[in-house]
């Protein structure tokens, strides 16, 4: 084993993401306790990943937290709290109140959007900056419309690129 294999990070084993999953849903639930807001927290663990759903029933004040920004920014806390109690980089998904399901249709369209400007003519369509996971998403998306896409740009310009296959 060369040392590049050596200290190349390994992926987390699935008892690695069920932690990573009751570390962030302490997280979470001591911070929905703070802000007095109701939620029932869901834990799973697929793709090498932990996923965490906050979910509440109707007339809940969920949806003040389930704004794509608010997500975004307390799924980084969230990693970050992970990641102080375990060493190790989190991937972990945080959806609140069907945030990731609501943020997945908007993409959608917005791919569409872009492949109708492909059909009529354009070399190829350029959207906007997005996190890796909603990149990730966009490729899927693409690629079951039939086209193709790579993501470019560096940092927080990183974007996706659709063009004809």
């Amino acid at each position: 084993m060369t040392q590049i294999e050596a200290d190349a990070p390994t992926a987390p084993s699935e008892q690695d993401l069920v932690d990573e999953g009751d570390i962030a849903a302490d997280y979470i639930e001591e911070l929905l306790d703070i802000a007095d807001i109701d939620g029932d927290i869901d834990i799973d663990a697929r793709a090498g990943r932990a996923y965490l759903s906050v979910t509440a029933t109707a007339g809940s004040n969920l949806d003040l937290l389930a704004k794509p920004d608010t997500v975004t920014a307390l799924q980084e806390l969230t990693r970050l709290a992970v990641q102080a109690k375990t060493s190790r980089f989190s991937r972990l998904i945080l959806d609140i109140g069907g945030s990731r399901d609501a943020r997945a249709e908007e993409l959608a369209a917005i791919v569409d959007h872009a492949i109708s400007r492909i059909e009529a003519g354009a070399a190829s369509a350029s959207l906007p900056p997005m996190t890796s996971y909603e990149r990730k998403l966009v490729h899927d998306i693409v690629s079951e419309r039939g086209y193709h896409s790579e993501s470019e740009g560096e940092g927080r310009d990183r974007h996706t690129v659709i063009t004809a296959k």
